[in-house]
């Protein structure tokens, strides 16, 4: 356990999502009938950034950790690459080699699709189950912009993913690159808008909201940071491997200038996070140093 332990009253509280029962006969307890399922998060690799070989280093020392780690699989949540420089995708294949586990891509606003499909994974939106959770992986950003988008046809993929998932009694984690919370000043305020799928996205997670548990982006470059204002379902922004920027977060939610949660560590890391017996836990991994802190969320 790290030094570092989030103050529950900066949580926000959470309850159930009005009108749940409308679709389900009883309220099934979110978490608690998991086994622990351990995984690995990381984000924002950014490949040839600034034109050297830095973020390739940084993503090498973090596989070599990685490899030592509990976990049974990995997920990166985008920007493999940065500004995508196609000569850095065969670079990031390469390297990925020396994982000995599992990895699960989506691209980042970095990334042409064209060339993540080339290089990475030809299907962007795909979902891996394990341990009782279906992880769902969707592609929500564009080169051309730092907001979210999810498509119509997108949002109907999901629900037959989401009722697929029902059907075999597994539950959810969504994972994107771009938050789809809308999020304000100290926050970048880079989200998935009303109109580009924001609200049939939160219609879709209140309909399920005894499913889906979390939904994981990267992007921000600002640690862990997330809220927990939409039912049970907890939506966190993950530490990039490359860097990670102050903005403020801790005074400015301490002061209650800002809302949600963040854990104050901003060197480059990734996270060792674990789901299951009523929890998840988010634990915060600077590359090179010992772990330095923790978000837990409970459902019990």
């Amino acid at each position: 356990m790290g030094n570092f332990q989030l103050n529950r009253r900066q949580m926000l509280a959470t309850s159930a999502v009005g009108g749940a029962a409308m679709f389900w006969s009883q309220r099934v307890s979110a978490a608690d009938d998991l086994n622990k399922l351990s995984f690995v998060v990381v984000s924002d690799t950014h490949l040839g950034r600034k034109n050297n070989q830095s973020s390739e280093k940084q993503w090498r020392a973090a596989i070599a950790e990685i490899n030592k780690q509990p976990g049974q699989f990995v997920l990166h949540l985008g920007d493999v690459v940065d500004s995508g420089r196609e000569e850095q995708y065969p670079i990031y294949v390469e390297t990925r080699k020396a994982l000995n586990k599992p990895i699960h891509e989506i691209p980042g606003n970095h990334d042409p699709n064209d060339l993540f499909q080339k290089y990475v994974t030809k299907q962007t939106d795909r979902f891996v189950d394990y341990g009782g959770v279906r992880f769902i992986l969707f592609d929500n950003a564009h080169r051309d912009s730092h907001d979210g988008f999810i498509t119509s046809e997108q949002i109907d993929w999901l629900k037959t993913q989401c009722a697929d998932a029902t059907l075999k009694k597994l539950k959810i984690v969504m994972c994107c690159h771009v938050p789809i919370h809308s999020n304000k000043n100290p926050d970048r305020g880079w989200y998935v808008k009303p109109s580009n799928g924001q609200k049939a996205f939160y219609e879709l997670q209140q309909r399920y909201a005894d499913r889906i548990l979390a939904c994981l982006h990267g992007h921000f470059h600002n640690g862990i940071r997330g809220w927990r204002d939409h039912g049970n379902m907890v939506e966190v922004l993950c530490p990039s491997v490359c860097y990670n920027q102050n903005r403020g977060l801790k005074d400015r939610i301490a002061d209650g200038k800002a809302t949600g949660f963040f854990v104050d560590e901003l060197r480059p890391g990734y996270v060792l996070a674990e789901l299951g017996e009523g929890y998840l836990k988010l634990r915060y991994k600077p590359l090179g140093k010992a772990q330095t802190g923790e978000y837990e969320a409970d459902w019990r």
